[in-house]
């Protein structure tokens, strides 16, 4: 059940998009941050419901099978979004998009963080699937599970290596891009994921988290806001 219920959100998503491109040609600016929203929707609603799905057995090989597998359908169906705020940093450093234009978009990722948190709060409510019971009763799950310079170190390193790929792999074929990158995310869930939640995505983190954000911001704030901007401002420093 869970995983068709992932399966009707691509699809939704992917309806929207294409009703957006074909209604709001002539509104660059609304179709930009419609398109960025329902793609960062997408991503945030799917990795709710697969947190849901962590310790379903054999573990951890069952949601890290599915990590790789919904990053890979994350990548096919979602091109030209970044659904990542500090994916969107890039283009603004370089002068690629304005700064206004980039605020929109990082404006639009955190709305649909809020709306896809509401929306899968609601669905978890009908009591769909198994996992589901007991869902909205779990409050903060705590993600982090070591000291707080640990976990910021953690997500700057990850935001820095993951960020560093996307780079170096952009001249590669997009069908094969989406497969390294899927193996990175995979890879840095297995290594970090017991620790911070490996999410080095401020957007999805406060999709994921709120309750934790709620209660203890500034914690929260520094491990998975400032820390994968701050890599993401290292690596402009460096290359």
């Amino acid at each position: 059940t869970s995983l068709l219920l992932m399966a009707g959100i691509v699809v939704a998503v992917g309806l929207c998009r294409r009703l957006t491109r074909r209604r709001l040609r002539s509104h660059p600016r609304l179709c930009t941050f419609l398109l960025e929203m329902f793609s960062t929707f997408q991503i945030c609603a799917c990795t709710n419901e697969l947190c849901l799905l962590g310790n379903a057995e054999p573990k951890p090989h069952t949601g890290l099978t599915l990590t790789y597998g919904f990053t890979v359908l994350h990548g096919l169906t979602l091109p030209g979004s970044t659904c990542n705020p500090c994916g969107t940093l890039q283009p603004m450093w370089g002068g690629g998009t304005s700064v206004k234009m980039g605020g929109l978009k990082i404006g639009a990722q955190f709305v649909a963080a809020v709306l896809a948190r509401v929306f899968m709060h609601f669905l978890w409510r009908l009591e769909m699937a198994e996992p589901h019971y007991g869902a909205l009763s779990q409050g903060c799950g705590d993600p982090m599970q070591t000291t707080e310079m640990q976990a910021f170190c953690i997500e700057l390193l990850f935001s820095v290596v993951f960020q560093l790929t996307v780079l170096r792999v952009e001249s590669i074929n997009p069908k094969y891009r989406v497969h390294l990158i899927a193996l990175l995310i995979t890879m840095l869930v297995y290594a970090g994921g017991n620790l911070t939640g490996a999410i080095f995505n401020p957007a999805l983190a406060f999709s994921l988290h709120p309750n934790c954000f709620y209660e203890k911001f500034w914690s929260y704030s520094l491990v998975y806001w400032i820390a994968p901007s701050l890599g993401k401002f290292l690596l402009f420093y460096v290359f």
